[in-house]
C-alpha cells in the first residue's frame, strides 16, 4: 500500500479585504474633517473593534484530503475557488490561518512565471540557485545540468540575465529545473498555459515520466483535456471548500455538470440569445431534442443504442442547397461526430414555414460520459445563417455491446468513440 505523502487537515486561509470609499475628488477640508472623524471614532467605540472598511474573506475553509506516493492529482475549480492558495500553502509560500499539513519529501513548485528566479542572475546561475533552494548539492545539479538546458531549449541565452527572457523562456527553464532536480513532489499551477502547444505537450509527458518513477504530481489547470490525460485522481474546489474527491474523470464530469447552464432532453431554443450566431435570414432553429428507440425525449442513452435528434426549424424560404448540421462534442468541445444533411441524401425543404426534421443514428458509438450538441443551418459554402453553440447536453451509460466487455472496459477511459472492428488471420 502506497505511503501518504501529503495530509491536509481542516486547512483554512483567511484574508482581510480593505474597502475604500470612492470619491470624485478630495479637498483639504475633507482631509481635515476625516482626521477629526477618525479621532472621534477612537473615543466613541468603547472597545468595539469592528471596522466597516475591512471584510474577512476565506480563500480556503476546512479543506481536508490525503495524497499517496505516486498519485497524479488534478485540482480544478472556477476562478477564485482557492486552487492557487492551496498550492501556495503546500509549497510553504503562504501560511495557513488554521489547520495543518504534513508533507513527506522534497517539493518542487512552479506556481507563477519567474517564481524562485533572481532576475539579475543568468539562466545558468538560476539553475544552481534553484537546485540549492531544493536542498541539492553542486554535484547533483551538475549531473542534471545538460538535461535541464536541453529540455528548456535556452542554450543560446544560458548566460543572459533572466530578466531579459520572454515569459515563455522563463516558464521553459523554470519547469525544466523543477522537474529534473529529483523532487519527490512536483506542484504545477496554470503557469504552463504561457508556453506554446508543443512545450505544453512536452511538459505533460515529463510529468507522466516523473510520476511513473514513484513521484507525486499536483496539477492545477483549466484545461480539462490535460487534467484527464495526466491525472488519475481529482479534487474539485468550490468557494474554498472541497466539493468532490474521486477519479479525474468523475471530478471533471462533476465540475462540468455544476457549471453548465444547459438543459437536457428537449430544449426550446427560441429564447436562447447567448452562444448563438448568424443573421437568421434563411432559417431560425426553434428547438432540438434527443429521442430514444421509442421516440420519447431523453437525456440519457445507452452505449450502442439507436437514437435520433429532432430539429424544429422555421425556414424563411424553400429550396435545396441548405446545409443543416449537428456536431456531437465532448465536454472539452472536441467534436467527435459530425452529422451533415448534404453528406447523406441532400435534404430538400419543399416550402417555407416550420418543419420538423429527424436525424437517426442506428448506433451511437460513444463511451459512457457526458456530451454536448452544436447545431447550425447555412447555405453551402457560406457562413452560418443560424448556429447555436452547446444547444443540448446528454449522457451515455454503459451497455454490454461486446462479448469481451470486461476487457473492453479497461480501455474505455482512454477514448470516447467506439468503432467496431473484425479481426481475421490471413495466413
Amino acid at each position: 500500500m502506497s505511503e501518504t505523502v501529503i495530509r491536509v487537515e481542516n486547512l483554512s486561509k483567511k484574508y482581510i479585504i480593505g474597502h475604500q470609499k470612492q470619491e470624485r475628488y478630495t479637498a483639504l477640508r475633507d482631509v481635515l474633517a476625516n482626521q477629526v472623524k477618525s479621532i472621534g471614532q477612537i473615543f466613541s467605540r468603547n472597545g468595539d473593534k469592528t471596522d466597516p472598511t475591512h471584510e474577512e474573506f476565506w480563500a480556503l475553509k476546512d479543506v481536508s484530503f490525503e495524497i499517496k506516493q505516486g498519485d497524479r492529482v488534478g485540482i480544478i475549480g472556477r476562478n477564485g475557488a482557492g486552487k492557487s492558495t492551496l498550492l501556495k500553502i503546500l509549497s510553504r509560500i503562504t501560511e495557513p490561518t488554521s489547520g495543518k499539513i504534513s508533507i513527506k519529501g522534497r517539493v518542487a513548485s512552479l506556481l507563477e512565471v519567474g517564481t524562485g528566479f533572481h532576475p539579475e542572475l543568468t539562466g545558468r546561475e538560476n539553475i544552481y540557485l534553484n537546485g540549492a533552494i531544493l536542498g541539492m548539492d553542486g554535484a547533483e545539479i551538475k549531473k542534471k545540468f545538460d538535461e535541464i538546458v536541453a529540455f528548456a531549449e535556452v542554450e543560446k541565452f544560458l548566460d543572459t540575465p533572466v530578466k531579459r527572457y520572454s515569459s515563455g523562456m522563463y516558464v521553459r527553464l523554470a519547469f525544466a529545473v523543477a522537474a529534473h532536480l529529483e523532487p519527490e513532489i512536483l506542484i504545477v499551477d496554470e503557469v504552463l498555459a504561457v508556453g506554446d502547444a508543443k512545450f505544453q505537450k512536452k511538459c505533460l509527458g515529463k510529468m507522466q515520466e516523473v510520476s511513473v518513477g514513484g513521484k507525486t504530481v499536483l496539477f492545477v489547470s483549466h484545461n480539462m483535456g490535460a487534467i484527464e490525460s495526466l491525472c488519475e485522481k481529482g479534487i474539485l474546489l468550490t468557494q474554498g471548500a472541497v466539493n468532490f474527491l474521486g477519479s479525474a474523470q468523475e471530478v471533471i464530469s462533476k465540475y462540468a455538470s455544476e457549471n453548465s447552464t444547459l438543459s437536457s432532453g428537449f430544449v426550446d431554443l427560441s429564447e436562447r440569445k447567448i452562444e448563438r450566431y448568424g443573421p437568421k435570414n434563411i432559417a431560425y432553429i426553434m428547438s432540438l431534442g434527443l429521442l430514444d428507440n421509442d421516440g420519447n425525449p431523453t437525456s440519457i442513452v445507452q452505449m450502442g443504442q439507436s437514437v435520433s435528434f429532432r430539429l424544429e426549424i422555421d425556414f424563411k424560404a424553400s429550396g435545396e442547397g441548405l446545409e443543416i448540421g449537428i456536431a456531437v462534442a465532448n465536454l472539452y468541445n472536441v467534436s467527435l461526430h459530425y452529422l451533415i444533411s448534404n453528406w447523406e441524401n441532400n435534404l430538400i425543404i419543399p416550402n417555407h414555414g416550420i418543419h420538423k426534421i429527424d436525424v437517426n443514428l442506428p448506433h451511437i458509438q460513444l463511451f459512457p460520459g457526458d456530451y454536448l450538441v452544436h447545431v447550425w443551418v447555412k447555405q453551402q459554402g457560406s457562413a452560418y445563417d443560424d448556429a447555436v453553440h452547446e444547444a443540448l447536453r446528454f449522457g451515455v451509460e454503459e451497455a454490454q455491446i461486446t462479448p469481451n466487455y470486461a476487457y473492453f472496459q479497461r480501455y474505455s477511459h482512454n477514448t470516447q468513440v467506439y468503432t467496431p472492428s473484425h479481426w481475421r488471420l490471413l495466413n
